[in-house]
């Protein structure tokens, strides 16, 4: 199956927004959507998406603990006031984290993938260097953080089952039953949040994301190009796996992240976003991602926030 590779072309938002133009389908939230999405609040009630972040294993970290800080090496160099006072002590942390991966939520700048040697809207992969890192498409594109209605797409639910089996996609048929199904509908400027159910897999059956697994179809390109999606997330890293296409292996990142600039939210955790929307039969909310502003990096660990 080809294709994918057709939409390199057919799906491109290059040139677009302009040449210079590094956000993407975030172009797609205006004041207009951000205060649309304001409006969604209606319960007041706040959902973490993202997993905790645990050590050892999605983190490295190192933890200095001075329980008087008038002793700790140097406090001879501090003024005189910082000697006043012997009750106080602190910690601090070292951390280092992986997080693009398949364990770590966080979100996927355009500049975190190349197809043909090139990044969204043409640039070439040298705009990505090894010692300085992502001059283009980089994640404080979006510094400003990322405020939009999301609604979140139960694809488990909608075919009766606890999860998706790995290997199994979502269409866009499936899509458009689980907005019939939830009495919702996705509008221009939304982040579509799609549960397979991954996240109670996980949880009952310990399993922890091999490359085989459900997620996004490609064959649901068109339909978020066409609906003018600004964000997607998934609680797997997106791309089903296999992908059914022998000659792209991702092609959700691959065609979203560079043809369309799309931006990517992977691994989240949707149970506790699932299950408030059922119980308050509203699926969709004020969505907040705050990426940090990690210079010249393709990406960032993320914890978005669901507002009902």
């Amino acid at each position: 199956m080809t294709i994918p590779l057709g939409y390199f072309e057919t799906l491109s938002n290059w040139g677009r927004w302009g040449a210079d133009d590094q956000l993407g389908t975030l172009n797609h939230i205006t004041d207009g959507v951000r205060l649309a999405a304001a409006r969604s609040v209606r319960h007041g009630r706040s959902v973490s998406c993202a997993w905790q972040i645990t050590t050892p294993g999605d983190m490295e970290r190192s933890t200095n603990t001075i329980p008087y800080a008038v002793d700790m090496p140097g406090a001879e160099n501090m003024p005189a006031r910082f000697h006043s006072d012997r009750r106080w002590g602190f910690t601090n942390e070292r951390l280092a984290v992986t997080y693009h991966g398949n364990t770590v939520t966080h979100l996927d700048a355009p500049s975190h993938l190349f197809w043909d040697g090139r990044l969204y809207n043409g640039r070439p992969h040298s705009a990505v260097d090894p010692d300085t890192g992502a001059a283009w498409a980089a994640v404080t594109a979006a510094a400003d953080g990322i405020v939009t209605r999301g609604v979140l797409l139960d694809i488990a639910a909608v075919r009766g089952v606890p999860w998706l089996e790995p290997g199994e996609g979502a269409f866009p048929a499936d899509l458009e039953q689980a907005e019939r199904r939830q009495g919702v509908q996705v509008r221009p400027g939304d982040a579509v949040l799609l549960r397979t159910g991954y996240g109670r897999a996980r949880r009952e059956t310990g399993d922890n994301a091999g490359f085989t697994q459900a997620g996004w179809h490609a064959s649901c390109l068109p339909w978020l190009y066409e609906r003018e999606v600004a964000l997607i997330g998934a609680d797997t890293p997106q791309d089903v796996q296999p992908s059914g296409y022998g000659d792209i292996l991702m092609p959700v990142h691959a065609v979203g992240l560079v043809a369309m600039g799309l931006w990517l939210l992977d691994n989240c955790d949707l149970e506790a976003c699932a299950t408030t929307a059922a119980v308050l039969n509203q699926w969709d909310f004020h969505l907040t991602v705050a990426p940090l502003r990690l210079a010249a990096t393709s990406g960032s660990p993320a914890n978005p926030i669901a507002t009902f």
